[in-house]
């Protein structure tokens, strides 16, 4: 596959990006960056949330996992959507009744002005961080694939792809992403399946002999019961599961800035619960595309690579594939690494403009839109300086990477609000920033001794431990009202 190749599909991908951006953005204004004015169909943001929940983490790594982990991320998949139930029962209800821009501005009212700005920072470093760790996988395909050959620098490749996604998410915000999204959605799962289709074409397969070879295959073991001490046990994924979806869905900007773009709170409960379960039906195709890699590279005596995040490209980009196969996954990349850049750049702007400069409280519309349109260049500066520290500094698999910061960061943000929603106790607002930031320490600290003198293998329920033992703090500093 060529580099020629790779820019006309990302330019043919991105004419039809600005070209729904333009007329989804039409008449915008702040309401409309930030709510999506409330007037969106929840069938349309179901769908579109189908493409928001996987990004070019997802896409390029998920396929990969079946190496060490088979499909046991299903395990987790399976407690997503007990967590969306959680999410559509409890939390959906309770912003929609408050009329919340952001969502942070619960924590104002049930706790004080300092709980309030802790949980905003605390968002600001998690999506920043997560948002940055996905799109730094997009980048270093791109890189191996156009910018390498033509010798151009990495750190020009993060400026170009930057400044695309600030380009059309610069005036329609919220409204934009929904129906960017919904065009992301079709693209990602028409790449899948028709990845997967040309991959058993090339190894001779119908589809009842690939379904069966997919089956008898060792990467395709979904649950694991047998050790508690390892990373796949069923019990620590799910479980892990049900909370990460609870806390980088329903108590995230980003995703819940979706769905409340609904009408009201039936409509996003419905868009909701929709939207989690088709996410374990379209992670499944993932992993199927996973044993599908694995089984060409058997048959063609290539080494699995190391590095598990690499698989994918590699036999997409492999002489004997057909060239649209090789489109294909450029273009599933592209369309799930745009989008939630963008997504991540809205609601970065949203929380920044509203919960820490409190922009909608001080000014005038004229004055807000400014603000948010600077904000929204720095939010785009700060995370292309992240990216390029993260590509220098981490080897971590980008999957791993993205859940383990979410692990640390979003743990206070999900005893926040796990604490307000559950117990009427009054907590001291002014030690609540103390008590989030020795969370993640002593969380990594548990990790630590689990590890070493019990040789247990924490896996994502650090963010259950995070979040108790954030809660557990909120209770010593409790107060009587």
């Amino acid at each position: 596959m060529t580099p020629l190749t790779v820019i006309l599909t990302i330019a043919g991908y991105f004419a039809l990006l600005l070209t729904i951006s333009h007329f989804a953005s039409r008449g915008s204004d702040n309401s409309t960056f930030f709510t999506g004015n409330r007037k969106t169909p929840w069938p349309l943001v179901a769908f579109a949330m189908i493409g928001a929940a996987i990004s070019g983490v997802t896409f390029v790594s998920v396929p990969g996992m079946v190496v060490n982990s088979g499909y046991s991320y299903l395990q987790m998949v399976l407690g997503f959507i007990v967590g969306y139930f959680i999410i559509a029962a409890v939390l959906v209800p309770i912003f929609y009744r408050k009329n919340l821009v952001s969502i942070y501005g619960y924590l104002e009212e049930r706790f004080g002005f300092a709980t309030y700005k802790t949980g905003a920072a605390f968002f600001f470093i998690s999506k920043m961080l997560g948002a940055s760790v996905r799109f730094l996988v997009v980048c270093v395909v791109l890189q191996g694939l156009v910018f390498g050959p033509f010798g151009i620098p990495f750190v020009f490749n993060v400026i170009a792809t930057i400044a695309l996604i600030w380009l059309y998410t610069v005036k329609g915000g919220v409204k934009t992403l929904i129906w960017t999204d919904t065009l992301k959605s079709f693209c990602l799962i028409m790449s899948v399946v028709l990845c997967i289709y040309f991959i058993a074409k090339n190894l001779g397969f119908s589809f009842g002999e690939m379904l069966s070879a997919v089956s008898d295959h060792d990467s395709s073991q979904m649950f694991f019961f047998s050790d508690p001490k390892a990373g796949t046990y069923f019990w620590k994924q799910f479980l892990a599961g049900v909370f990460m979806a609870i806390a980088t869905n329903g108590l995230d900007q980003d995703m819940m800035q979706r769905n409340l773009a609904c009408k009201d709170s039936k409509e996003s409960q419905k868009n909701m619960i929709v939207s989690g379960v088709l996410q374990f039906f379209v992670v499944a195709l993932f992993l199927i595309l996973g044993t599908m890699l694995v089984l060409f590279l058997t048959k063609n005596g290539i080494e699995i690579p190391k590095k598990t995040d690499e698989i994918f490209s590699l036999v997409a980009t492999h002489s004997s594939m057909p060239m649209i196969v090789g489109i294909l996954f450029v273009l599933g990349l592209i369309a799930a690494a745009y989008s939630a850049a963008g997504s991540a750049l809205t609601s970065l702007t949203t929380s920044f403009t509203v919960d820490i400069l409190e922009g909608d409280k001080k000014y005038d519309d004229a004055k807000l839109t400014a603000v948010r349109r600077n904000v929204h260049i720095a939010m785009s500066v700060i995370m292309g300086l992240v990216i390029i520290v993260f590509y220098y500094a981490s080897d971590q698999d980008a999957i791993s990477a993205v859940y383990s910061l979410a692990s640390y960061t979003y743990g206070p943000i999900l005893g926040l609000f796990a604490f307000g929603l559950f117990f009427k106790t009054a907590v001291r607002d002014y030690a609540v920033p103390a008590v989030c930031i020795l969370a993640p320490a002593i969380s990594w600290g548990i990790q630590y001794v689990l590890r070493e003198q019990f040789g247990y293998q924490t896996s994502f329920e650090l963010l259950i431990i995070n979040a108790l033992v954030t809660m557990l703090g909120l209770f010593i500093c409790s107060k009587k009202k």
